[in-house]
Order: structure tokens, then sequence, then C-alpha cells
């Protein structure tokens, strides 16, 4: 089904900025709203219940996945992650723009889904500076880094199965091509059609 909001579907190997930049995008455009995913894993930091996740335990997940209530959900890092179809229907249909961060496996599910849907990598700018960022984020244990630069590089190879790729090794330049996406997505014929039908439908059936 077609609606008059876009879908943004963001990607990135843990560490290469993919929710700074998410972050950044919603302080500057108020028409861009974020789905909240739920999660199994605990939250970390400053994250609050319904804002960076849902933070659910193992059973309240597989009652939604039961009820058939996600998208797309997979395991990573350990972790279950799962995406609410209902919640991203009702805004897009609402005409507001959703982006969502999500895992690669999420990704290419939830392209399946919405066909209209726009995938972003962030990648990088080397393997060395993603290793010094998990590092200075000073969350995670040695060990647990090693995992996520394994799982980085099979992230990474999946980078072709996406519709735009960002590197971002200068922040304010990555958010720059992120806001160009957006913005660019908007202005295609079929975004604008689903976005002002009414005006489509009085410039071409007068």
């Amino acid at each position: 089904m077609d609606y008059p909001g876009n879908l943004f579907v963001v990607a990135a190997p843990s560490g290469a900025g993919k929710s700074s930049l998410v972050k950044a995008l919603l302080e500057l455009d108020s028409h861009v709203q974020p789905s909240v995913s739920h999660t199994t894993r605990a939250p970390r930091g400053q994250e609050k219940h319904g804002r960076e996740y849902f933070f659910v335990s193992e059973q309240e997940f597989d009652a939604m996945v039961a009820a058939d209530g996600f998208v797309e959900w997979a395991h990573v890092h350990n972790h279950r992650y799962g995406t609410s179809k209902r919640a991203i229907e009702e805004r897009m249909s609402q005409g507001a723009d959703v982006v969502l961060e999500i895992d690669y496996q999420g990704a290419i599910q939830i392209k399946k889904i919405f066909a209209n849907a726009i995938s972003i990598f962030i990648l990088p700018p080397s393997w060395e500076e993603l290793r010094s960022r998990l590092e200075r984020r000073g969350e995670d244990a040695p060990d647990v880094i090693d995992v996520r630069m394994k799982n980085a590089a099979i992230e990474v190879s999946q980078v072709d199965k996406f519709d735009f790729v960002i590197i971002n090794e200068l922040f304010d330049r990555a958010l720059f091509d992120l806001k160009a996406i957006v913005h660019s997505q908007r202005l295609k014929f079929a975004a604008q059609r689903r976005a002002r039908a009414e005006t489509f439908k009085a410039l071409l059936f007068p």
C-alpha cells in the first residue's frame, strides 16, 4: 500500500555514527519522525523506555512474534530487535516521514514489505577508526568490542544491497549527505504524487 509519508531505513555497523546522525536529522527536520524499535537488551547510559527503544523481556518479545506484531525482527549482538508494522503505517498514513535505525538484516526485510522504502548504509572511514570510536565510547569491554568488529565485517559486506551509502568521516559532511537524501526523495515523482495526491488529481484530471 502507498502512503503519503516516506520510509527511510538507516543501517550501519556499531560505532559508525548511525544514531548520532539520525538524532541530528530529527533535530533539524520536524517532518521526520523516529520509529522506536523493541529490544530484549538492557538500556545503556541515559536511554529511556519508549524513547530510544521499547525495552521488553524475552517473554514479551516472544508474544509479539507469535502475534505477528513485527514487520521484521532479528538477533543482533546476542539480543533481539523488532519493528512494529502498525506503528510505521500509522505515521506514514498521516503524512509523516519515518526513519528507522536498524541492522542490515532488518533493512533487507523491510524493503520486501515496503517497496518504496529508501535504504541508507553508514560506513566508517576505516576499520581503525571504527575500533577507535567503539573504544572512545567507553560502553563495552574489549571482548565485546572484538565481537562488534567481527560483526561489522559481515555487515559492511552487505552494503551493495542499499540504495545510498554515506561514509561518516566528517560528521557535518555526513549529516549534509543524509539531509540531501531525504530532501531529494521527497521530490521524486512517485513520492510527490503520494504526498500531494489532491494537487496531482486537480492538475492532471481537471
